[in-house]
């Protein structure tokens, strides 16, 4: 393809709202362009890139056995309605109504969809196990886009459903499609990708894994391990804080704390450290407004993901009106009112064997300190319901190695169980005749993302560096002075046999400085540059350079088609 002619204009200035390197070269090099919030149009060279991203997914599915199909972006909302996901997902569903005023939905992932269309189908044993796949639009209306690809509201996805007669069957193929990503993303150019424990969230199901991107600029914290190979989301992993109780317990005691809310407040005015402090930290359930009271460690933070799972409820920040009973800022686990039992209490593990810490008084102006929470609390359940912090102890090794970084999660795989199945009525029958309801697996990949992240995991200040595999071209060809004759024709020429021999080559023959054009080259990021050049065909030679300056020769102009093919193929 001539240079000239690819539609799209590259620029040299950082865009002023694009806060991440990727965001800002991707727009800065024409890949993109904005359309609304969190919804971009795409340029030849995206299209290209994801493109090659799609092949390598459809190889890799289809050698595990998938079937490519295609569901509908908008879906009956009756759909989500029978599997229950309607009313308990939120805004992030885009709902609307068509013409006639029945209820719709745009599709932000298909598993519903999914079961419909193999309901009748898979109504006996014999046609078990199998796996549907899709490449598809979806929409999803973020709060909060960001990061150009990173986070939109409306991408490309390739979400796949399996389907099985046991937990063992299930568990087999999810390895198998473990293994598979690994290959998808080693295939696409990031393969330092790393799979993650994680939370199941609005999906479901016992176990799922995330893949992730080490990243300062990841949305996502992830808890590694420096000890041995554990890795999970944040929101997934277990904490286990180290709490150490002392010799002898004090005798508990109401003490005066007036105009003080706050732990910090608190733990300076009693001269005690904030991890000998309990606090309450309190939410309330979207579904009924009911109160949820979460006793923690004072030093800690609370994973909320951990206290939804527990609840089986959406929750949110509470209200704390005076009916509630409780008196904000001085709210503690010592005589505590439930108000008849319509309160819902939890306790943090944290707190398990703790002792002489500060509490909320339950009046106004005082707590208590010397809790024992053994001793003045009585027999209690705790739960895990803190974040994980560095040096916190590893759930698998019990090392006090754990370190958070940051991720961009690339992809998703889910065991869902039977929670689709059993909602919208799909079974089978088994050799005995008895019925059962298929379990499910659930497989994510985000296309636009995953270039995104590529370009993110390799670029350098000049545009990005693309790995061979899903590169929008093989080869730059570069003709520097194209208004001479002999650089023409050797350009030319080359053009031809590379395009001849199956070589994708972006051909600038413009006449503009060789520092446009190499500018161009930069944030194009193909892996290979070839430049024809007065001076280089002076020597009978042309400089071939990759984007990564791993490889810079100078290769007589006969040898120079065969030399390119040659570098292309061991780039693959």
């Amino acid at each position: 393809m001539k240079l000239d002619k690819l539609v799209g204009n590259r620029f040299k200035e950082r865009p002023s709202d694009c806060v991440i390197d990727s965001h800002a070269l991707m727009v800065r090099g024409a890949y993109m362009k904005y359309v609304a919030n969190g919804i971009f149009s795409s340029f030849t060279p995206l299209v290209r890139i994801t493109q090659k991203i799609e092949t390598i997914i459809r190889e890799e599915m289809d050698a595990i056995d998938g079937q490519e199909v295609k569901f509908p972006v908008a879906l009956p909302a009756s759909l989500w309605e029978e599997s229950g996901r309607y009313e308990t997902v939120g805004s992030e569903l885009l709902r609307f109504k068509d013409r006639s005023g029945s209820p719709m939905v745009l599709g932000m992932t298909h598993e519903e969809a999914a079961v419909q269309l193999v309901k009748d189908y898979g109504q006996t044993y014999a046609k078990y196990p199998f796996m549907i796949y899709q490449i598809q639009t979806k929409f999803r209306d973020e709060a909060r886009p960001r990061g150009g690809l990173i986070r939109v509201r409306e991408f490309t996805m390739k979400d796949a459903y399996s389907f099985h007669t046991s937990q063992a069957d299930l568990e087999s193929y999810y390895d198998r499609c473990h293994a598979a990503y690994e290959r998808i993303f080693a295939r696409a150019g990031v393969p330092e990708v790393v799979s993650v424990a994680s939370d199941s969230g609005m999906m479901g199901g016992s176990l799922s894994h995330e893949f992730m991107l080490l990243t300062p600029i990841g949305e996502d914290s992830i808890a590694l391990c420096g000890h041995c190979d554990y890795r999970s989301n944040v929101e997934a992993a277990v904490c286990t804080p180290q709490t150490t109780a002392d010799a002898v317990s004090e005798p508990i005691q109401l003490v005066s704390t007036p105009n003080m809310h706050t732990i910090e407040e608190v733990s300076n005015f009693l001269n005690s450290p904030v991890e000998k402090s309990c606090k309450a930290v309190v939410y309330q359930q979207v579904a009924d407004n009911r109160y949820v009271i979460l006793f923690i460690r004072g030093d800690l933070e609370v994973n909320e993901a951990k206290l939804k799972n527990f609840l089986g409820a959406e929750i949110y920040p509470a209200d704390i009106t005076p009916e509630s009973g409780m008196n904000p800022g001085f709210i503690g686990p010592y005589q505590f009112d439930t108000h008849g039992g319509s309160h819902i209490v939890c306790y943090d593990q944290s707190l398990k064997g703790a002792n002489n810490l500060s509490c909320g008084g339950n009046v106004v102006d005082f707590h208590y300190t010397g809790l024992d929470v053994t001793r003045d609390l009585g027999d209690i359940a705790f739960g895990d319901f803190a974040k994980i912090v560095d040096g916190d102890i590893c759930p698998k090794c019990g090392q006090p190695t754990i370190r958070v970084s940051r991720g961009i999660e690339v992809g998703n795989i889910f065991q869902l169980g039977t929670k689709y199945t059993t909602a919208m009525d799909m079974q089978y029958v088994d050799e005995a005749g008895e019925p059962h309801y298929p379990i499910m697996g659930c497989y994510g990949i985000g296309v636009g993302r995953l270039a995104a992240s590529v370009c993110e995991a390799h670029h350098d200040d000049y545009g990005p560096i693309w790995p061979m595999a899903i590169a929008p071209w093989h080869v730059h060809l570069c003709s520097v002075r194209s208004d001479t004759p002999e650089v023409k024709a050797a350009a030319d020429a080359l053009y031809q046999t590379l395009t001849r021999n199956g070589i994708e080559v972006i051909y600038d023959d413009r006449a503009v400085r060789p520092g446009v054009m190499f500018s161009d080259a930069d944030l194009l990021g193909v892996p290979l540059r070839v430049v024809v050049s007065p001076r280089n065909l002076e020597a009978d030679c042309v400089e071939i350079v990759s984007r990564d300056k791993r490889i810079q020769i100078k290769e007589p102009l006969g040898s120079a088609a065969s030399k390119l093919i040659e570098l292309v193929s061991e780039m693959r």
